[in-house]
């Protein structure tokens, strides 16, 4: 019985060593810090820790624009960007991100509208289809958080984001981006 388990505990942890090592690569990889070998497999391009070539080798990030949330539905505040890094486009909710927990299934959105609340009626502000994008549901209610911006999606036809409960089309608030 004690070989069944010593071989258990031994496959399991060979499992894990294996994962983690997969996650470590991948990471390495994201962030260019491996290349492929003459034998094709990836190695690190510099000899350093992982954490050691990101502390040193920040990625660009360019800012494209930003604004403030102001409050609609519920009370919403912090700051919102719209960033570009390694040649990917992301909306960035800032630490002093907050919204109200209040409503299910909030989304992050783009709008077409640099007036988002001014435009619309309260106290719900509603959102017309066809005049926003969908990027993802918010994930928290508060914090910095990342959200991925499609390649194809035209920023120029967008020039607010939004915090929308899309069961009840309620814009909880809306940041004009300049």
């Amino acid at each position: 019985m004690k070989a069944y388990q010593w071989i258990s505990l031994s496959l399991a942890s060979l499992l894990f060593v294996s994962f983690v090592g997969q996650i470590t690569t991948n990471q390495a990889i994201e962030s260019g810090a491996l290349t492929g070998s003459p034998t094709g497999s990836p190695t690190l391009a510099h000899p350093v820790a992982s954490s050691t070539l990101m502390a040193q080798n920040p990625k660009q990030l360019t800012v494209v624009k930003s604004g403030n949330f102001k409050s609609g539905e519920h009370p919403t505040q912090g700051k919102v960007r719209i960033v570009t890094q390694n040649g990917k486009t992301f909306l960035d909710l800032d630490q002093g991100f907050k919204t109200s927990s209040m409503g299910p299934d909030l989304v992050v959105a783009l709008h077409r509208s640099g007036n988002v609340l001014g435009a619309t009626t309260p106290p719900a502000y509603p959102l017309k289809k066809g005049e926003y994008v969908v990027l993802a549901p918010l994930r928290q209610f508060n914090g910095a958080q990342r959200y991925a911006i499609p390649a194809n999606l035209n920023l120029a036809n967008f020039q607010s984001a939004v915090i929308w409960c899309r069961r009840f089309n309620a814009t909880f608030g809306a940041a004009t981006l300049g």
